[in-house]
Parts: C-alpha cells; structure tokens; sequence
C-alpha cells in the first residue's frame, strides 16, 4: 500500500522530554483501520539534531490484546517494581527545556 493511500482519521501526540510519541489512526482504501504508534527520538550526531523513529502497527483483530497487554504491563511497573513512586507527578509536569526544545510542528509524511 502506498503511504498516500492511507487517510488519517486520529492523531494524539505525547511530548516526553528528548521523545514524543504519535499514535494514529489511519484508513485504508477499503475504509479498514489500523493503529500506528510511533517514537520519536531526538539525539545530536556530528554536532545537528537528527530524528530516529520507530513505528508500530496494530490492525483491529489486535487491538484489544495489545491495549490489554499493555494496561498489564503498567499495572507491573507501577504496582510490583516500582510502587513507591508517585505517577501523578509525572501527569502534568512542565515541559523541559528539551523537550521545549522539539519543533512542535514536525510531520511523519
């Protein structure tokens, strides 16, 4: 499938420091949907900013298996490893200098 054949239809961007995080929905030409998650990184090579991402699909049969799984997996982490920390914290912290720093309008076309 070509990529200007897949319409979006949702769009959610986390920032998280030197990372942000898009998932996207997106339409096929036969109108089936499938999630995308995606990072972002930004690091310096040879003094520029560069960007390295990493995508996942997820197709609709997956769907509730993967947001299971992963609802689990945090649940593990906040509950068994690490259960002296305060995750609130993290909800509405400021952004940092950079994350700041990370041009708001970057596109994934």
């Amino acid at each position: 499938m070509e990529r200007d054949d897949q319409e979006m239809i949702y769009s959610k961007k986390i920032r998280a420091g030197k990372r942000t995080y898009f998932f996207d929905v997106r339409s096929t030409r036969s109108n089936d949907y499938y999630l995308t998650i995606t990072e972002s990184r930004r690091f310096q090579k040879d003094g520029d900013f560069v960007f390295e991402k990493s995508k996942l699909f997820v197709y609709k049969e997956d769907l509730d298996k993967v947001a299971e799984a992963l609802q689990e997996a945090v649940n593990h982490i906040k509950t068994e490893l690490l259960p002296h920390i305060d995750f609130e914290q993290y909800r509405n912290a400021e952004p940092t200098k950079e994350s700041s720093d990370f041009d708001t309008t970057y596109k994934w076309d």
